[in-house]
């Protein structure tokens, strides 16, 4: 009898008994201060969620091994064709392991665990305050002894040039590289090598500048060397979804060298959601000292007007709530008319 699939007697994912289904076991039983867990693959079972997740049991009784055979015929049986619908709180429960998730992947980037990651979703969800956040935390130590920072955030258009001088300044084992919104970078071929030598997933990563530049000599930087840090690439590009065939071909290579974790905020629905679970969190609207019931009327707003507004945000949650603040009788009138599109 195979040891690597398991059925569940009695457990539950998010609420749901998964009793009498079958998995393919990652890890063994795990005992937290919170709960007690299984983890096992989803392998599509539920669709739109990781693909290692966690199910909570009590103890090895709620769970027996089974055979390979007997796991995948379960497996079938489990599947369905039709379109299941996610609840709000399914769907916010979505979002938030992918944040988590990004959180816990940046962290192990600081410590040098993880080497290159790529970070996928639209503008103005909080990808990146997150991974600087991060970064910071990293950084604090360096701060207080006055030394040279380990990490450094790259926002903008970068050359390739510019970019070859920014991974051998931060290419020390200990070193953060986190480029946001530098989607430049990916059409440019020159700068696009040099990014899939700093992913490159083997032992030695050596970055090599062949042109002949003053800037180099100048600054006493090598044409060839051996980067040791980690690389966090932020982008809104979604790498399976392009139509150039020939970038498609470059996205490819670059996933294949590091991790590529896309936040799954793929519509406005999402986008809403995210901005409430943030609001529900207590982080979003904590600088106004609001009450409850004026953060739900600027997310409603919000969700009434998705069509209307010129982009679905944090950042606009925070512009209506600077209207909020400053015309609390006006400020429905003054969002119509600055926060949205033209008719």
């Amino acid at each position: 009898m195979s040891k690597s699939h398991i059925r569940i007697l009695s457990g539950a994912y998010r609420g749901k008994s998964v009793a009498g289904m079958c998995f393919e076991l990652v890890e063994q039983l795990t005992t937290t201060d919170k709960n007690t867990f299984v983890k096992v693959r989803n392998n599509g079972v539920f669709p739109n969620m990781p693909e290692t997740i966690r199910v909570n049991v009590t103890g090895t009784q709620d769970y027996e091994f089974v055979t390979q055979g007997e796991s995948m015929l379960e497996l079938v049986a489990t599947k369905t064709p039709t379109k299941q619908t996610e609840t709000e709180e399914e769907a916010m429960a979505r979002i938030r392991d992918r944040f988590e998730i990004l959180t816990e992947m940046t962290k192990a980037a600081t410590s040098g665990d993880i080497r290159a990651m790529i970070v996928s979703g639209p503008p103005g969800v909080g990808k990146s305050f997150g991974v600087e956040q991060e970064v910071e935390k990293a950084c604090l130590f360096d701060k207080i002894a006055g030394k040279r920072l380990r990490a450094e955030v790259v926002k903008g258009s970068a050359t390739p040039i510019g970019l070859y001088q920014t991974l051998y300044k931060y290419s020390d084992a200990n070193c953060v590289l986190v480029f946001d919104d530098c989607d430049s970078i990916l059409v440019d071929d020159v700068a696009l090598n040099l990014l899939k030598g700093a992913l490159d997933s083997g032992k030695k990563r050596k970055i090599s500048w062949l042109s002949e530049s003053s800037t180099l000599r100048r600054e006493g930087i090598p044409d060839s060397f051996e980067f040791k840090g980690s690389v966090i690439f932020i982008t809104n590009l979604k790498f399976d979804q392009m139509k150039s065939q020939k970038l498609r071909d470059h996205l490819d290579a670059l996933q294949s060298r590091c991790h590529y974790l896309d936040l799954t905020l793929d519509t406005m629905r999402d986008k809403i959601l995210r901005i409430k679970q943030i609001a529900k969190d207590g982080v979003l609207f904590q600088d106004y000292e609001f009450e409850e019931c004026t953060q739900d009327d600027i997310i409603e707003f919000m969700n009434i007007n998705q069509n209307r507004l010129r982009e679905m945000s944090l950042r606009m949650a925070l512009k209506i709530a600077d209207l909020v603040k400053s015309f609390p009788a006006r400020w429905r009138f003054m969002a119509e008319t600055t926060c949205m599109k033209n008719a």
